[in-house]
């Protein structure tokens, strides 16, 4: 059906097509079980000591106001991350702010963190339990001018009803966010961040999603602190503001992240690159060009414990993740691997 109704979707505005896909995933009228596979149970991992259905998740960016989730995992992904959440209700930067690069199979944004406020975000999700393993993601108001602050209200705020909580230091487009990758100011976030946790007795895993343009002298700067702070694990990588001498799209020039295909290589490198470092001993979520079995598999092999995706739905359509897993689990067979989780690493 999506490839009937793609040329149509293609003719909207990036924007109002996705307003189009959020009011009819609340209409929540497909079944979850057309979107299931066989074998399926080959996919079973672990997140964060948390057992999902298979290593598939939706990434921030697409239900940024926590209102779809639920339907979302009737799609078939194994967890869900929506966000990123602003203390406040926030509307993002002027539009137009999403821009299709279709020669490329890639998008470019600069949305800006357009979401309805923690408060808000908080009582909906309360109003509606996740029925799955949920991740929030979260970040600071544009004009907060102590943005760490911003991260410990939203961690105190949402914590509840999160299975993991991502700390979100790497989009382009809040300016000074990427500052926190440096080693004193990430030092002084992750020291704030743990004493909320210890002040609230919170015992939610937390994620720190990283920068793709993070050069290698400060892969193991942030890993350090990682490690010392015990932070649960990383997201590689957000989207990219550079990379944009290969691509042939005329809206390449366009500022914002750049995400999708052009960003497959890029993130699984990094992908690799952490996973030496770290020895496979902090669990990493890999993101960036995942758009089919092989896509995800490379992640996989190269490190990633589980994947996420958001470009790859813009172009495949809401069955992308029925197709990934039968792809994955055909992979799996064909090289006599019993479960998913044994393929993590392998290529590193």
């Amino acid at each position: 059906m999506f490839s009937i109704l793609k040329p149509y979707i293609f003719s909207l505005d990036p924007e109002a097509a996705h307003d189009l896909a959020i009011k009819s995933l609340k209409l929540n009228i497909l079944p979850k079980s057309i979107f299931n596979v066989e074998d399926e149970e080959i996919l079973e991992t672990n997140l964060f000591n948390e057992r999902i259905p298979n290593p598939i998740g939706l990434a921030a960016g697409f239900d940024k106001s926590a209102e779809v989730y639920n339907s979302l995992f009737k799609l078939g992904y194994g967890f869900v991350e929506v966000g990123t959440v602003t203390p406040r209700r926030q509307l993002g930067n002027p539009k137009p702010r999403i821009f299709r690069l279709e020669k490329d199979e890639a998008l470019i944004n600069r949305l800006g963190f357009n979401n309805d406020g923690s408060e808000i975000i908080s009582n909906r999700i309360s109003d509606n339990l996740p029925g799955g393993f949920l991740g929030i993601n979260i970040g600071p108001n544009k004009d907060t001018k102590n943005k760490a602050e911003d991260y410990y209200l939203c961690l105190s705020r949402l914590y509840t009803f999160a299975g993991y909580l991502t700390i979100n230091i790497s989009s382009p487009n809040t300016e000074g966010l990427r500052d926190f990758h440096e080693e004193q100011e990430l030092d002084k976030l992750l020291k704030g961040i743990n004493k909320i946790k210890k002040e609230s007795s919170i015992s939610k895993p937390i994620v720190v999603k990283l920068s793709p343009d993070i050069k290698d002298d400060e892969i193991n700067k942030i890993i350090e602190l990682i490690k010392k702070y015990k932070i649960d694990g990383v997201i590689v990588s957000n989207t990219t503001d550079k990379n944009r001498e290969n691509l042939s799209d005329t809206n390449k020039n366009e500022k914002g992240g750049l995400s999708g295909k052009p960003l497959k290589n890029l993130s699984t490198a990094l992908i690799k690159k952490i996973y030496k470092v770290t020895k496979g001993k902090i669990q990493i979520i890999g993101v960036g060009g995942v758009d089919s079995g092989k896509s995800a598999y490379e992640k996989i092999c190269a490190g990633a414990n589980a994947v996420q995706l958001y470009t790859g739905m813009v172009y495949r359509g809401p069955g992308v993740v029925k197709a990934i897993k039968r792809e994955l689990i055909a992979i799996l067979k064909k090289e006599n691997i019993k479960n998913i989780s044994e393929a993590v690493g392998i290529n590193a």
